[in-house]
């Protein structure tokens, strides 16, 4: 962290708790070091700063996309929180190197495969680059879902406090079984990655992973 990160995570945390009831008791079952890549849906923006709080002390960074530097206040607290900017949409090699070196580390690395908000609480279709970063850094991952900060915004407006729910898996690392890894394989994983979330919501936040019939783990071994 820059010199200023500690105290802004100390105040974030803080004033987030004074304006949610974030229920966290589940995140002790996050392995207390080690690299870890800690991967959730992704309803809205107070979960991002909430989760990444709510993780210290242990060293934690994330992965968020590079227009959020265009604001003075965002730009500054996470080059103080040391966010990882990517540019969406193309294969940004200075980001994967960014992430290979924190995991490599001992960081937890915090990504939203869905790429974008899903803004109405319920998931959307995931981006498969976050199989291709733990392939290459044969980190474990772990499902974190959260659900109820998509009311945040309405409820700070009329001076309600927010409910904030926190859920956690079991880790897992990803096995291709020999398979040539390509961009159907890589979306098949990413698919079961998600089906992992889903498990894990309220059945009105799985959005297009809600048919948990279909899923699979064929893929993903548990550690």
């Amino acid at each position: 962290m820059g010199p200023f990160g500690p105290f802004l995570g100390a105040v974030t945390r803080l004033g987030l708790e004074a304006m949610c009831r974030v229920d966290k008791t589940e995140l002790r079952n996050v392995p207390p070091k080690g690299p870890l890549i800690v991967y959730s849906n992704h309803t809205g923006s107070v979960e991002v700063p909430l989760l990444f709080t709510e993780l210290l002390p242990r060293p934690v960074t994330g992965i968020a996309k590079v227009e959020t530097w265009d604001g003075w206040f965002l730009h500054f607290v996470f080059n103080q929180w040391n966010i990882i900017p990517i540019h969406r949409g193309e294969a940004d090699m200075a980001a994967m190197r960014k992430s290979l070196d924190a995991l490599e580390k001992g960081y937890i690395l915090g990504i939203a495969p869905e790429g974008t908000r899903n803004r109405t609480g319920a998931m959307i279709k995931a981006q498969p680059g976050v199989v291709t970063l733990a392939l290459h850094s044969k980190a474990p991952l772990i499902p974190v879902v959260n659900w109820g900060g998509e009311n945040f915004l309405k409820n700070l407006k009329q001076f309600k406090r927010t409910d904030f729910f926190i859920r956690v898996g079991q880790p897992f690392r990803i096995d291709t079984r020999g398979q040539r890894l390509n961009g159907e394989l890589r979306q098949k994983i990413a698919d079961e990655m998600m089906y992992k979330l889903a498990a894990l919501l309220p059945e009105k936040y799985r959005g297009v992973y809600a048919d948990l019939e279909n899923a699979t783990d064929m893929y993903l071994d548990k550690v």
